[in-house]
């Protein structure tokens, strides 16, 4: 039997036969900037302690998953709008874990959007960095036993990152939203928001104080994932 053809090889036979050539991550970008896989459900007014939202949930056609965006405030179009898209994190977001900057993350986005008048934060389906939320406490567990964040996920057979914002961007732009200042410290995230052709026109920082249960946590994103932080 023979062998899969990789890229390298691919691309040489489109030379010699003068062929065009697409990679998988080409085809999914294009459906995904040209195809609907988001559809918006429901619109309600969520008055929060940090200030009065609307809470707009989608659900993703292909998945059946559901995602939020908590929006404040009107904008025009092609105005930068500031941006958070956060993935979910049920033990920092809920229940206040202290070994991750999540759930305050989440909390200084807010904030900055109160005090901006405007803005949105779009919340997805994606908790433990795409991994899920059993695999995520499984990580956990080889944390415990010595293991860095991006260590164990690797260590469970997943990539350090796994998630896509695809679907994050579509709800971004039936929101009107096509520039963004993007509360953010990761670049992956920032690569792969403007990947799907929304345009970042700022960077702003959300960093928070570490403490002793997440200071290695923050050391790994910062020195393994490329975060900006101090």
């Amino acid at each position: 039997m023979g062998s899969m053809a990789r890229l390298p090889d691919l691309i040489e036979v489109a030379k010699k036969w003068n062929l065009k050539i697409i990679s998988i991550e080409d085809l999914i970008r294009y459906r995904l900037q040209n195809e609907t896989l988001i559809r918006r459900e429901i619109s309600v007014d969520m008055p929060t302690r940090f200030g009065d939202f609307e809470l707009v949930a989608y659900k993703q056609s292909n998945t059946e998953q559901e995602h939020l965006a908590l929006i404040k405030g009107k904008w025009e179009p092609g105005e930068a709008i500031l941006t958070r898209v956060h993935s979910s994190c049920l033990t920092g977001d809920i229940f206040g874990s202290c070994r991750c900057d999540c759930g305050e993350q989440l909390q200084k986005a807010m904030e900055k959007i109160e005090a901006e008048g405007k803005g949105v934060i779009v919340y997805m389906n994606q908790e433990g960095r795409g991994i899920g939320l059993l695999n995520k406490l499984k990580a956990y567990k080889l944390q415990e036993q010595g293991f860095d964040t991006v260590e164990a996920n690797l260590q469970l057979g997943f990539k350090m990152d796994e998630r896509d914002y695809g679907v994050g961007a579509q709800i971004l732009r039936d929101l009107g939203v096509s520039k963004m200042k993007l509360m953010s410290n990761n670049p992956r995230k920032r690569t792969g928001l403007i990947g799907y052709g929304l345009e970042i026109i700022e960077n702003v920082p959300l960093e928070v104080e570490p403490n002793p249960h997440n200071a290695g946590y923050l050391a790994t994103k910062k020195n393994k994932m490329g975060h900006t932080l101090k």
